[in-house]
């Protein structure tokens, strides 16, 4: 069945090399014009599902499909993709538009529309200004919007993205990917941008799919990875949390009732078919409060305090040795507790969430 809004289709995917298996029967559909990204830590398999649908790298099972038809027979320079890598590998000896005009030319463009369709792009990633620079007169966001254009420059059906922020600086980085994002936009063209930074996939991404050791761990949007993960790896991968033992007592309507450490009780939602017994509660550490110890509250001694800037971070452990983190807004009301005293936890109604691996 093919659906007009898929653009990349990958269905069942397994890749494997001797004894090595780098990718899990890995199933996922990205759509037209949208901003997917693969994350997971090094080796999980983001960049070898990347390679795949480029074609740099074999489908020993299973079927990748753009708009409907198999791909895999297709060499990757026939392939209506194009990808921007880690490095930019732009030509040093020739400029800018030259850069951009060379891909067009080894396909066949004359240098009149060559030139015409470089210029255009170099104007899309904001470049126009600079098309008889050098490279090396170029900062690195410079070059990397460089690279840019010269994968879009094409008029690719998907754009690949191979890490292409990890060469620059934390500032540079922060703006790029607004850039990029907007251009995405722009252009309508579905970018599979590939990352291990959590902070970039969630601002940039309109869905996201999180991997380890091969297999696709879970795959929605930011807020739905980030607020409803599905185990615990995603949990923990994903920006911060507090990872609690807990024993579940009961499960009525999906909600199951469990007891925290101290003996707090509490109802909250389940990743999965929730069961007695042991479990883990995710609660993110901005949805934390501090209040005066009561028995509504759960009992915490304060460890240590860490200054941030924009927040303090509350490290403190439970009554049974557990650590927790509070995250607590910067604001001049803003009370620090002293270290060593105690006081009660709330944690915000709807924010923890048990995760039953």
């Amino acid at each position: 069945m093919n659906r007009t809004d898929i653009a990349i289709d990958i269905d069942r995917v397994v890749n494997r090399y001797d004894s090595v298996t780098a990718l899990h029967d890995v199933s996922m559909d990205i759509r037209e014009g949208e901003f997917f990204t693969l994350l997971g830590p090094s080796g999980c398999g983001k960049t070898t599902l990347l390679r795949c649908i480029a074609g740099f790298e074999d489908v020993t099972e299973g079927a990748i499909r753009l708009r409907g038809e198999d791909i895999a027979p297709l060499p990757p320079h026939k392939r209506p993709v194009n990808t921007v890598f880690q490095q930019y590998a732009l030509f040093p000896h020739m400029t800018v538009l030259e850069n951009v005009c060379f891909g067009l030319r080894r396909r066949g463009w004359t240098e009149m529309d060559a030139e015409g369709r470089a210029r255009e792009v170099l104007d899309l990633v904001r470049l126009g200004d600079f098309a008889k620079r050098r490279p090396t007169q170029l900062s690195g966001g410079q070059q990397q919007r460089v690279a840019l254009a010269r994968s879009l420059a094409p008029n690719p059906e998907v754009l690949l993205l191979d890490e292409p922020l990890s060469a620059l600086d934390l500032k540079l980085r922060q703006a790029v990917r607004v850039e990029l994002k907007q251009i995405q936009r722009e252009t309508g063209i579905a970018f599979v941008f590939v990352t291990h930074d959590q902070e970039e996939a969630l601002t940039m991404s309109d869905r996201i799919a999180v991997m380890s050791e091969g297999y696709v761990q879970q795959i929605g949007t930011p807020r739905d990875i980030y607020e409803a993960p599905q185990n615990r790896f995603v949990a923990d991968f994903i920006g911060e949390t507090n990872l609690l033992d807990v024993e579940v007592s009961a499960v009525s309507g999906g909600m199951p009732d469990l007891t925290l450490p101290g003996g707090m009780a509490l109802r909250c939602p389940a990743a999965d078919s929730a069961r007695a017994g042991r479990g883990h509660l995710s609660v993110r550490p901005e949805r934390i409060s501090v209040a005066a110890a009561a028995e509504d509250t759960l009992p915490a001694t304060v460890v240590d305090h860490v200054y941030l800037g924009t927040d303090i971070h509350l490290h403190a452990k439970l009554s049974d040795g557990e650590p927790i983190l509070v995250r607590i807004q910067n604001a001049e009301s803003s009370a620090i507790p002293a270290t060593g005293s105690m006081l009660g936890l709330r944690i915000e109604a709807g924010a923890a969430r048990l995760l039953v691996d």
